[in-house]
Parts: C-alpha cells; sequence; structure tokens
C-alpha cells in the first residue's frame, strides 16, 4: 500500500511524538535568533566595555614594544614578556568573552530549550545520499531559507548604509584627535555602528522563530492511522483490552458467587435487586455486603441461595438502599444498622426453629430512610415543588 501524502498529515504531533523527536535531537531551531542574540551581547558589551579594552590593549602593547636590545635577543626574557602580555590581554577580554557565553548558551531557551541527545552526533550515512541532498536542494525549507538569505542581506546593507552616512563627519574629524581619544572614539564608534547593523537582524529573528514553531510541529504532524495505531502500541488494542475487561468482570463475578453460600440472607426486591449480606458473630465491625446485583445477576444470586440453604427475604426498600450505597466488601451504612440487625434477628429465629415451637414472625416493616431509598417518592420542598 502506497504511504498516506502529506496532505493527509492532519492531527497534531502526540506527547510521544514530540518525546520521540527530543530523544533523537530534534526540537525547533532558530538561528536566526541565535545569532542575533549573541551579536547583540557582543555588540552591547564592546560598547560598554570599549573605552577600558582599548586602553588595556593600547597599554598592553606599549609595554611590550618596550625593551632594551639585550632583552629583544635574549629568547627567556621574549617568552616572558609575550607570557604576560598574553595573560593581560586575555583578562582586558574576559568581561566581553564570558558575556557572550553566557548569552550563547541562553539563547537555546528562546526556541526549543537545551538538549542533550546522543543520537543526534551519531553517525548516518544515509545523509551521504546524494539524491536526498538533491531532493533537499530543491524543497521548500531551501527556498524559504534563500529567501530570509536575501532579505537579510537588504536589511542589513540599508542598515549599514544609514549608519556609515550618519557617522561620516564624526569620522572624517577623527583625524584631528589625539591617538589616545581617537582610538576610544573609533572604538565607541564601531561599537554603536555594531549594534544598529545586528539590531535589524532582529526584524528577522522575529519573523524566523514562530515560522520555524509552525514549521517543527508542521512537520511533526500525523496521520488518524498514525495515531491510532500508536494508541495501540502504547495502551494496548481496544478490543484486546475489552476482553481483558470483561475476563476480570467474569472472575469478578465468579468470585462473588463463590460468596453467596457463605452469607447468612439475601435480600431481595423480589426480583430487580439482591443483596447478600454476611456477619461472623463475635466479629468487630458491621454485617458485610458479599455479593449484589440486579436482574439476571440477581436471579443467579436467588437461585444460589436456595440451593445452599441461604435464607431470603423479600424487603424491596432495604434491598435498593443496599445495592446503591455498598459495594461488594463493604460493611453495611450505619444508618441501616437497625434495619439489618432486624432482618439478622429473623434469621438466626429461623435457624433457632424447632417443630412445636412459635414460628418467627417475618419481618415487614424496617427502618430504612426514605432518602436512601432510591425508589421513594421524594417529599416536597418548602416551595411546594
Amino acid at each position: 500500500m502506497a504511504e498516506e501524502s502529506e496532505a493527509e498529515k492532519t492531527e497534531p504531533a502526540s506527547p510521544r511524538r514530540l518525546e520521540q523527536a527530543r530523544e533523537e535531537g530534534d526540537v525547533p531551531r532558530s538561528r536566526e535568533v541565535a545569532t542575533f542574540t549573541v551579536l547583540m551581547a557582543a555588540g552591547a558589551g564592546l560598547w560598554m566595555t570599549g573605552s577600558s579594552l582599548v586602553r588595556e590593549l593600547s597599554h598592553t602593547m606599549v609595554s611590550g614594544l618596550q625593551m632594551t636590545r639585550d632583552q629583544a635577543f635574549d629568547a627567556d626574557v621574549l617568552i616572558h614578556r609575550v607570557a604576560v602580555d598574553l595573560v593581560q590581554v586575555l583578562i582586558a577580554c574576559l568581561p566581553l568573552g564570558v558575556a557572550v557565553m553566557v548569552v550563547a548558551l541562553a539563547s537555546p531557551l528562546l526556541v526549543g530549550g537545551w538538549l542533550f541527545s546522543g543520537k543526534a552526533i551519531t553517525p548516518n550515512f544515509m545523509k551521504l545520499n546524494p539524491i536526498t541532498g538533491i531532493g533537499n536542494m530543491f524543497s521548500t525549507n531551501s527556498l524559504v531559507e534563500l529567501v530570509k538569505a536575501i532579505i537579510k542581506a537588504l536589511v542589513v546593507g540599508a542598515v549599514a548604509w544609514f549608519v556609515i552616512m550618519r557617522q561620516k563627519e564624526a569620522v572624517l574629524g577623527l583625524a584631528n584627535e589625539p591617538l589616545n581619544s581617537s582610538s576610544a572614539h573609533v572604538m565607541d564608534m564601531l561599537a554603536m555602528s555594531f549594534l544598529f547593523i545586528v539590531g535589524a537582524l532582529g526584524f528577522i529573528a522575529a519573523i524566523d522563530a514562530p515560522y520555524q514553531m509552525w514549521h517543527y510541529a508542521n512537520k511533526l504532524k500525523m496521520t488518524r492511522q498514525e495515531l491510532i495505531q500508536e494508541s495501540k502500541e502504547s495502551d494496548g488494542n481496544p478490543q484486546i483490552k475489552g476482553k481483558i475487561r470483561q475476563l476480570q468482570r467474569e472472575m469478578a463475578k465468579r468470585r462473588m458467587m463463590a460468596e453467596v453460600p457463605t452469607a447468612d440472607v439475601v435480600v431481595t426486591n423480589p426480583t430487580h435487586y439482591a443483596v447478600a449480606l454476611k456477619y461472623g458473630a463475635g466479629e468487630a465491625g458491621a454485617p458485610r455486603v458479599v455479593a449484589k446485583g440486579t436482574d439476571e445477576v440477581a436471579a443467579k444470586i436467588r437461585e444460589l441461595a436456595k440451593e445452599h440453604r441461604v435464607a431470603i427475604l423479600e424487603a424491596p426498600p432495604l434491598a435498593r438502599a443496599l445495592h446503591k450505597h455498598t459495594e461488594i466488601g463493604d460493611e453495611i451504612p450505619q444508618r441501616l444498622y437497625a434495619a439489618v440487625a432486624e432482618v439478622l434477628a429473623y434469621v438466626y429465629q429461623l435457624r433457632a426453629f424447632r417443630p412445636g415451637l412459635r414460628y418467627p414472625d417475618r419481618p415487614t416493616k424496617l427502618d430504612v430512610p426514605e432518602d436512601m431509598d432510591p425508589a421513594a417518592p421524594k417529599k416536597p420542598d418548602n416551595n411546594g415543588v
């Protein structure tokens, strides 16, 4: 079967798809944002430290050239002077270098975030396929990169021309300034010009960042079939899960039915509900519900109760209340203690009955709160509703 076309990929990438892409080192990235932030940090650092940097470098250069003839021909002295001057140059450039390094490390947080993936640096010889390379040259992404390069050249060129023409008079006036002050002035002018020109890249970065996010999301889109297949792989086949749930219900039902012969009494509706209760004499706690059900399950509970000579009592309100407010294994609610105690007393009297004795009276009016009986008529409120 032919692969589904890109037009059929209409579903957003699933969290699992996004996680797999990150594991492979594939995250949205904007080179324009990274370039802009690093160059802007360098320009700002150069502007703030330009004058002191020029003075330090000038002092280092002058001190490095000041030596006697004997020192110039002494290799040990020359090596020592070069080492000292190199250290001074590094110290002078350290603030600017640290600022640029910090910004370079933090810039990925703007688009995509930090990512460390071993798969991204694993050799992939498929990338050396010339046919794939030719296809990438004529792809939509290559066309977008070409358009960005043209726009970048035009914008940066226009801003550079504006900055140069604006500072033309200041550049010509440098010839009338002393060497030290003119050097610092040149550095300030270069830094300011650099900031203006690099600032033009902010326009490109502001467009490129949203585009890269959109392109990344569009690239990872999935077809409906891929979503279904992924759901099967991660959560299991729905048909198999349904079969497992069915088997679990059947097992729970069998366990419940196995408890019916051990019950003390089965309270019925008489046909729609059946609840089996068990109370161990001398045990702590209230009577427990060991089985319950409606319709066919209720009929099966009654059948097992008759088969194993478990007392069956028709008490519709109590049966409905127990079925609604308890789960299998739960103790009965405290508000039903009185009604269940009366039922159990009747059951124990039945067990103790002997011919010649008075047959126990079957309880007819059990104390079941109306709000616990789902079939009881609701009382009207104060407004008569």
